[in-house]
């Protein structure tokens, strides 16, 4: 991996929490700098394009089967696995090819993305001796996991990887299902910067690309990004009870904060989703819980106290105990009415 010249000011400009997409450019070849101007002609002509790759995805759900569409409507040739074949079956129709296993997929492919449940699946699609991709990646072909996962994984990956002449890099994503349809999606990589430039133009079909780091800092960014969207959470289903409970119509309530400082993307797409009961699940609670949960064991090995994460870890995880994992996050809601004993179903007619 090319080390960074510290006399650069790349460290500053890529904490900027949005840096422009071609301020990235920028700086990832200023990145790869220390390794000559050749090297770094040879990874631009070597960027991923339609013509000179074959894709494979790992993970047909509601995130992924957007995701991998934006791919194949670009013109790259896919391949995909999925454990339950229907969820496949719309990139199927799109032109997309289908393997009986992550391992044959990767056989067909120079870049496998993967976006599944939980890190434990993770382990088994790209890391199993038998049937996992990169048992049978090609050396120079490149592991993309979109998953949100444990760090300490991603790094394991990145190892194994590079043991075999291969690349590999984490970048999970926040923007949900409408992000994932929008092409819209805020991407955190962390990975070698000059394999990440190399899938700029992929990445670019699928969001906004973010360079965090090396191996793992892509997790740790959204791990970070649930802890503030948690947070969030909370604060929400909080005002919206205590809004119900002084009297306000609460659609009236959150249409007049939204314009304030308490205004957020979270009130926007969730406030009124809530008032209309509408709980289907664009991102499931049981996958969220599961976040939190790798948020608050890295707190531990940190030695952080986040107090805020474990509350929201502990309302969330009473929606499982009520059979509610299969709901989206906004169904927090639920926790709160229960612990105060009111509904606010009819809460809000006037904005329902």
């Amino acid at each position: 991996m090319p080390i960074m010249p510290s006399s650069l000011p790349l460290t500053r400009l890529l904490r900027s929490p949005s840096p422009p997409f071609s301020t990235l450019s920028l700086l990832l070849r200023r990145a790869m700098s220390s390794a000559g101007t050749a090297a770094a002609a040879g990874a631009a002509a070597d960027a991923f394009t339609p013509s000179n790759t074959r894709v494979g995805w790992i993970g047909t759900g509601v995130m992924g089967r957007s995701m991998c569409g934006h791919l194949i409507r670009a013109g790259y040739t896919v391949t995909v696995f999925n454990r339950t074949l229907s969820k496949a079956q719309p990139l199927l129709d799109m032109g997309a090819r289908l393997a009986d296993s992550p391992r044959s997929l990767a056989a067909l492919s120079d870049v496998v993305f993967s976006i599944v449940g939980y890190p434990s699946d993770v382990r088994s699609v790209l890391l199993d001796p038998s049937s996992g991709a990169l048992s049978s990646l090609r050396p120079g072909g490149v592991i993309v996991d979109m998953t949100t996962s444990d760090p300490s994984l991603a790094e394991e990956i990145s190892a194994a990887a590079s043991a075999k002449g291969c690349h590999a890099v984490d970048a999970p994503v926040s923007g949900g299902d409408g992000g994932a349809r929008n092409a819209a999606l805020a991407i955190f990589a962390g990975g070698d910067p000059a394999t990440v430039r190399r899938l700029e133009p992929l990445f670019s079909l699928m969001g906004k690309l973010n360079y965090m780091g090396g191996a793992g800092k892509g997790q740790f960014a959204k791990l970070g990004n649930q802890i503030t969207i948690v947070s969030t959470m909370v604060g929400l289903v909080e005002g919206m009870v205590f809004a119900h409970k002084a009297g306000l119509d609460v659609g009236l309530f959150i249409s007049a904060i939204s314009t304030g400082s308490a205004g957020s993307k979270s009130l926007d797409t969730q406030g009124n989703r809530i008032l209309r009961r509408d709980f289907e699940a664009r991102f499931y609670v049981d996958h969220f819980v599961k976040d939190l949960g790798i948020c608050l064991k890295e707190c531990e090995r940190m030695g952080l106290a986040l107090p805020g994460l474990a509350l929201a870890q502990q309302l969330y995880l009473s929606l499982k105990a009520h059979g509610e994992g299969n709901l989206g996050i906004q169904a927090l809601i639920l926790s709160l009415e229960r612990l105060n004993k009111v509904s606010l179903e009819h809460a809000g007619s006037s904005n329902a």
